[in-house]
């Protein structure tokens, strides 16, 4: 499998011969207002350029999936400029009325015995967030991605560590795990992803594994570095398993 970061949460897995494109956020650098009540509201979103071409973004996808519909998974541009014909995976009905409502014609809802080209895609939980913010946050999804041919690959979504993230690990075994570990936050709530301890907790839970991080800082609301996560894994034993891509970034399994 090649997993190249784009941007933020934004990938494209190359697995069993497809290409997916993950949580589109392709507007340009500054497109967007900050979010609300959270650091640098002097940034508009997001914060970096498109590391290549949006052209070279979309060229060869076969399918997209959208972990959930906030703005930084997927965004005016990517309503523009995706095919409307493209095979494309949702993680409820709602969000399928949502898609099909912005002209889309091949939606799907996943599930846990999704099959796309011979690819397992099946459908995991998430809590984007901790307590009362959870309601306003809305509900996630993560994605495990397996076939015979590859390892089996994890994308945990807009989530922090909790039990449902423990359970999917140790019913899926997978051997690359990618985690959104920006601690992004905003004043009050605590973080709506994963932060440091987060991180190591799915080392722990899967001490085997790459973990790839990524939704790192892009949006004005993160909270957690690139250095500052690498430092730590190095400081609590995982730095040889955790891969903190740049933007643009490939990574080969």
């Amino acid at each position: 499998m090649h997993v190249q970061l784009i941007r933020n949460a934004t990938l494209r897995v190359e697995y069993a011969g497809k290409t997916f494109l993950v949580d589109p956020f392709l507007g340009e650098k500054g497109a967007y207002p900050p979010f609300p009540n959270s650091a640098r509201q002097d940034e508009n979103n997001p914060l970096v350029s498109l590391p290549i071409p949006i052209e070279d973004v979309l060229t060869g996808v076969d399918a997209v999936i959208l972990t959930h519909l906030h703005l930084d998974h997927y965004d005016e541009v990517a309503k523009q400029v995706l095919p409307k014909a493209i095979p494309l995976f949702v993680q409820n009905e709602n969000d399928l009325n949502v898609i099909e409502g912005d002209g889309f014609t091949n939606v799907n809802v996943l599930s846990e015995t999704t099959v796309f080209e011979g690819i397992r895609l099946t459908k995991t939980a998430g809590e984007h967030g901790r307590g009362p913010i959870l309601e306003m946050a809305g509900l996630v999804c993560g994605i495990v991605f397996t076939h015979p041919s590859e390892q089996t690959l994890y994308i945990a979504g807009d989530t922090v560590w909790y039990d449902e993230v423990k359970k999917t690990i140790q019913a899926h075994q997978p051997e690359v795990i990618v985690v959104n570990a920006g601690d992004n936050q905003f004043v009050e709530g605590g973080s709506l992803v994963m932060n440091e301890e987060d991180v190591r907790h799915v080392h722990e839970a899967a001490p085997e594994a790459t973990i790839i991080a990524v939704h790192m800082e892009a949006v004005n609301h993160w909270n957690l570095s690139r250095s500052d996560l690498r430092t730590y894994s190095a400081a609590n034993g995982f730095v040889g398993r955790l891969l903190v891509p740049e933007d643009g970034e490939t990574i080969s399994r």
